[in-house]
């Protein structure tokens, strides 16, 4: 077996580093089991066991070049290893270094100071002793547009809690203002997509399901069914898309018509070509574990 060979093995067994790896297999002789006992004693093998633990706490991170725009979320086990000043220096590192990457792959190997982000999430997790990954990662292309972006509950200008972003077209500066209070407005109501074209059919062909389900039938003509059904289909997809929602700032008027009319009034072309928004823990479903079997785990 090749040297090469060897660290990808002592890898899977053990989850730690490749530098890690490679240096304890050369402390070792190159003998695997000497190695796992040598990682253990060096507390890496500690990192590995923690990533199976959840991790809903932590940060958004925004990454920004003049070409690209980001969202990273990088998952902590507690709030309080949110705030910690090592797991925050290394959230600036990654906002840093985010505009090279094009999704999760590339940023998980992209090396910073000569180490990969991989291998410095496991230095991290064995030193902080929490459970640290990185979750998910993703892009917008500027292209000849503009940008603006929300951070909620900041820990910094680049990361928080929550972080909204849109790209947008105008002519004027001052729409920069407009902007910002879209990116809020969606920290805020959570739209699924910009408008019905981009929402997925799946949701929408769930919702109709639900509805017809839902309606009172009895004694009703089926072109007035219809009517009911595509109302009330209409209503989910306005409350799910951004430019059909009620604008936060003045809820008389949709996005649409906020938009409308700020162009009206500047001679403006603004208009919001696309969106992101990250929120901490978004979609992760906590493993409930009983005290009894929490103790269990805690012996072992």
């Amino acid at each position: 077996m090749s040297v090469l060979e060897k660290v990808k093995e002592l890898r899977d067994v053990t989850g730690a580093g490749m530098q890690d790896c490679k240096n304890a297999l050369k402390e070792n002789d190159n003998n695997i089991e000497k190695s796992i006992e040598y990682l253990r004693k060096k507390g890496v093998l500690k990192a590995a066991k923690k990533s199976s633990r959840d991790a809903a706490e932590g940060l958004i991170i925004l990454g920004e070049d003049k070409n690209t725009l980001n969202l990273t979320e990088i998952n902590s086990e507690t709030d309080f290893v949110a705030k910690n000043k090592e797991f925050i220096n290394f959230c600036k590192k990654i906002s840093e270094i985010s505009p090279k990457a094009d999704n999760i792959d590339d940023l998980i190997n992209i090396k910073i100071d000569g180490v990969t982000v991989k291998d410095l999430i496991i230095s991290l997790v064995s030193k902080i002793g929490e459970n640290i990954k990185l979750r998910r990662f993703k892009k917008i292309l500027k292209e000849n547009s503009k940008s603006a972006f929300y951070v909620h509950n900041k820990v910094n200008d680049k990361s928080g809690k929550i972080i909204s972003v849109i790209k947008y077209v105008s002519k004027k500066d001052e729409s920069k203002q407009l902007a910002t209070n879209i990116c809020m407005h969606i920290a805020a109501m959570s739209p699924m997509a910009l408008n019905e074209d981009n929402l997925e059919s799946d949701f929408i062909n769930k919702e109709k399901k639900i509805i017809v389900e839902q309606i009172d039938k009895n004694g009703k003509k089926p072109e007035i069914l219809e009517k009911i059904i595509k109302g009330k289909l209409d209503k989910v997809i306005n409350e799910n898309t951004l430019i059909n929602q009620k604008w936060v700032i003045d809820q008389e008027l949709t996005v649409n018509q906020a938009i409308e009319k700020y162009n009206k009034d500047n001679n403006d072309n603004f208009e919001i070509l696309d969106f992101l928004k990250f929120k901490v823990g978004e979609g992760i479903e906590l493993k409930k574990i009983d005290f009894s079997e929490e103790v269990k785990s805690l012996t072992k």
